[in-house]
């Protein structure tokens, strides 16, 4: 039997997820219990290229984000995976603007709207774009639908989302939007699974991965949330500075120019240029040098400083969870966090986290402590199920 040919899951239960970055895509596929069969990505587009699949890697030479998803598209068709046998293809896009609030299906009108929303996610926007229309060549006919990273946040109040200049400039869409909305609505609904108990009222959720981000969460929604016109604000992370005085950006445009700024906001700082080349929280925690000793401090002093603001934000907190990479594995972080957020009523049980355990916090602990494994493209699967079932 070829490997085309090989026997797979009847087309109506089949649902690929794409979430097209500006070096990688990751793909998953779903059934229509939301039962994940294949996960993986495509990554160094660009600049080398390998492709993995369920934990299996090889180098693959991928120039441009097409071929990566052609890659993508062979490898699912070798598995039984074929365009032909999809039910639906759901993608993350990061930016969805004002409008854009809620998923959609994605037709000529929603597509332009995205199109609409590229120069406030110059590095995103335009990829998610083409893994749609390179899917709507090969099969015209395929139902796909997006959801948005930043329509999480779109009940923030004005209060919150409005910076303090003329109206004329916050019309153009220089506002605060939000990010990682995809992982807090997974968040939200997730938590209950994990904890056994009902959704608390004040919730603070922690995103801390190579991108980080707070978000205060209140019955269920945000409220107020740390990056904001782009993913560049709020806490130090990866690469990116994070929150930093406006005129301070202004001196290094004059100094550098505004592309060298760009990259240097960008790519060359957070924990990279804090450590002096190390943005890995794993390979920092293993380093004994004061550099990264002292990038790891900065990256839990921010954090627990935006908590703060966002627990006032609530006016208190119930429970705080955390997700991502660093957030579910990183267990000395957490410590650290907890530690100095005590005076909000913390209580950590250091073995359960020493363990990565689901629940950290101790009996005595007034605020409720959970890890909450992150499932963005569970959520995506589900937002696109949901319309199928119409």
């Amino acid at each position: 039997m070829a490997p085309s040919d090989k026997a797979g899951p009847a087309q109506d239960q089949v649902i690929l997820v794409l979430n097209a970055g500006s070096s990688s895509i990751k793909f998953a596929v779903f059934d229509r219990d939301l039962n994940e069969t294949i996960r993986g990505l495509t990554a160094e587009i660009g600049s080398g290229g390998f492709i993995d699949v369920d934990g299996n890697r090889r180098a693959l030479p991928l120039p441009d984000h097409k071929s990566a998803l052609a890659a993508v598209l062979e490898e699912l068709t070798q598995r039984g995976y074929a365009v032909e046998r999809l039910w639906a293809a759901a993608h993350r896009v990061v930016h969805g603007g004002r409008k854009l609030s809620e998923p959609v299906r994605l037709t000529p009108d929603s597509l332009a709207e995205i199109a609409s929303c590229t120069p406030l996610a110059p590095l995103h926007n335009p990829h998610n774009l083409a893994a749609i229309e390179a899917l709507a060549t090969i099969r015209p006919e395929l139902p796909q639908f997006a959801s948005f990273d930043t329509a999480f946040h779109t009940t923030n109040p004005d209060v919150a989302t409005r910076y303090a200049i003329p109206r004329m400039m916050e019309t153009k869409g220089i506002r605060r939007y939000g990010f990682h909305g995809l992982s807090y609505a997974s968040m939200v609904a997730r938590l209950p699974e994990v904890s056994g108990a009902g959704l608390p009222s004040r919730l603070l959720g922690f995103h801390l991965g190579n991108g980080a981000s707070l978000c205060a969460i209140h019955n269920g929604k945000s409220v107020a949330t740390t990056m904001g016109y782009s993913p560049l604000d709020g806490l130090t992370m990866g690469t990116r500075s994070g929150g930093i005085d406006a005129n301070a950006v202004l001196r290094l445009v004059e100094d550098n120019g505004l592309e060298r700024t760009k990259s240097i906001l960008n790519y060359e700082s957070g924990l990279l240029g804090l450590s002096g080349g190390k943005s890995d929280m794993r390979r920092l925690m293993l380093d004994p040098s004061a550099d990264s000793a002292f990038a790891i401090e900065h990256f839990c002093y921010w954090s627990v400083r935006h908590a703060g603001s966002l627990i006032a934000a609530m006016g208190g907190v119930d429970v705080i969870a955390f997700t991502g990479g660093i957030g579910e594995n990183a267990s000395a972080v957490r410590a650290d966090l907890c530690r100095g957020l005590e005076w909000a009523g913390i209580v950590m049980d250091p073995d359960a986290n020493h363990h990565n355990a689901a629940r950290l916090h101790a009996d005595t602990s007034k605020v409720g402590v959970w890890v909450v494994p992150a499932e963005e493209e569970r959520m995506i699967a589900q937002d696109a199920l949901q319309f199928m079932a119409i």
